[in-house]
């Protein structure tokens, strides 16, 4: 299903093509018509004028291509036209999105969901989603999949609407959310998918650093609804736009996820090693 370049930007201003364009621009609402072009794309988070982990998304860019297409990329290019384009508009914080086609090269700011801080505080709503993912190691817009996950994000549960959505195999098994990577904490263990079933994150790889200077180490495994309910257990949901966000309702099952001890080591580890990441990184 074809699908725009550019989706939810935000400011005045664009990169394409080498080139800086105004959003109200014949090139801006050409950009916004659904392309049958294969599209590529990754949300990178600004924090303090950094690009924050880029060569983590760059190193996903380049096997989301490999994977499909493997078309020449110069990644280093295109993290030096990112950091022009956010110094140009003095960009310090946000979400910026690099989009790329084997022709083109788009750089927007964009508008993505943030929790509140009453989110990150006593946790965020969420609700299920039957769907199982088609080669989930590749970050590429899929029509069909963003079409059903955009209606489903306006069904409320007892809760009102949700924050995010919580991926069912057809197992029943609870593997990631629809823009982010589910972690389980139960029995005094932390649980994440096998690597094979869902799109590795950036901030996913970073979570697994911070949680090994907390003394825990990711076990690999799933659950069904059911065996969650039947036991004690936290959840929570990592993203570049957010880090980490505990989980308070999963439908009509509660968690205290936001007060529970090992979700409050680990993201206290993850914005020591965001400051470090932040502190150690010079001008590109």
């Amino acid at each position: 299903m074809a699908y725009p370049l550019m989706e939810h930007p935000l400011g005045d201003r664009f990169y394409f093509n080498g080139s800086l364009y105004e959003l109200k621009s014949s090139v801006a609402a050409d950009l916004m018509k659904p392309s049958d072009s294969h599209i590529y794309y990754e949300t990178v988070r600004v924090l303090d004028g950094c690009l924050l982990f880029v060569e983590d998304h760059m190193a996903r860019l380049r096997a989301s291509v490999k994977g499909l297409e493997d078309f020449a990329l110069d990644t280093d290019l295109i993290v030096k036209e990112t950091y022009s384009y956010i110094r140009t508009l003095n960009i310090t914080s946000g979400n910026i999105r690099i989009v790329l086609t084997n022709s083109e090269l788009l750089i927007h700011s964009v508008d993505v969901k943030m929790p509140t801080s009453e989110d990150f505080a006593l946790g965020v709503n969420t609700t299920l989603f039957d769907w199982e993912r088609q080669t989930p190691n590749l970050k590429i817009f899929r029509g069909d999949y963003k079409t059903a996950v955009n209606k489903r994000f306006t069904e409320a549960n007892a809760h009102g609407l949700p924050f995010e959505l919580i991926l069912r195999d057809n197992a029943g098994r609870l593997y990631e959310g629809s823009m982010s990577n589910l972690f389980v904490v139960r029995d005094g263990k932390v649980y994440s998918a096998p690597d094979s079933k869902i799109l590795i994150g950036i901030t996913r790889r970073r979570v697994i650093t911070a949680l090994q200077r907390s003394g825990l180490e990711l076990c690999e495994g799933m659950f069904t609804l059911e065996e969650l309910k039947a036991s004690s257990c936290a959840m929570f949901v990592s993203s570049t736009p957010f880090d980490i966000l505990p989980i308070r309702y999963l439908d009509d099952f509660a968690l205290d996820s936001a007060e529970d001890p090992l979700v409050k080591a680990i993201s206290s580890e993850y914005a020591k090693y965001t400051s470090e990441y932040i502190n150690k990184r010079g001008d590109f």
